[in-house]
């Protein structure tokens, strides 16, 4: 009987871990969702396509730019990593939301900080090889670390899968729009 009062109360609390351990965390509660497309969803090899990353906040969170004007806020940021050339090469960089909300933090010495609420959408663009076969491919992003703070609190940089399917067009390969030819030339040298 001694054994069994000593052995009911563990086994009480261990039954109420896993109730515990499903309690939402920051993301559950902040983020609607994240999810990532390309524009258009088909195109032939050599086309230029756009990379479109959306990120959907619940009320009273924000997010930010991956890149800040104001040198003391550069810590807080996204960080997208983009993959080798495969399906798709990615050329220049990655364009920001043009609708934010600044303000300053002078406590933390920041003139100029850039959040964003609600959903916003980062994009980049990208040439579809001119060697991709013809057919569905999964491009995943390297890394994409979502940075989201409520009011009073900044939680940890979370890494976040990304995935967004294209279909590589039959035919010949159309010629790289001139602006992107140079990288995609020397992003696919040797390969």
């Amino acid at each position: 009987m001694r054994r069994m009062l000593v052995v009911a109360p563990a086994f009480a609390v261990a039954l109420a871990l896993p109730a515990a351990a499903q309690k939402p965390g920051w993301y559950e509660k902040a983020v609607k969702k994240v999810e990532a497309r390309f524009d258009p969803p088909e195109a032939k090899p050599g086309q230029t396509v756009t990379l479109k990353l959306t990120v959907e906040l619940n009320e009273g969170y924000h997010t930010y730019p991956t890149k800040q004007p104001d040198k003391e806020a550069a810590s807080m940021v996204n960080q997208l990593k983009f993959p080798d050339p495969g399906a798709v090469v990615f050329v220049g960089g990655v364009t920001d939301p043009d609708k934010y909300v600044t303000k300053a933090e002078p406590a933390l010495g920041i003139k100029e900080l850039r959040e964003y609420e609600g959903k916003v959408t980062f994009t980049r663009k990208a040439v579809v090889s001119p060697k991709a076969a013809a057919g569905p491919a999964a491009v995943k992003l390297t890394e994409f670390k979502l940075m989201v703070c409520d009011q009073t609190n900044c939680f940890p940089p979370k890494k976040v899968p990304v995935e967004a399917a294209l279909k590589v067009l039959p035919g010949p390969a159309v010629e790289v729009e001139k602006a992107y030819a140079d990288e995609v030339a020397k992003a696919l040298a040797g390969k």
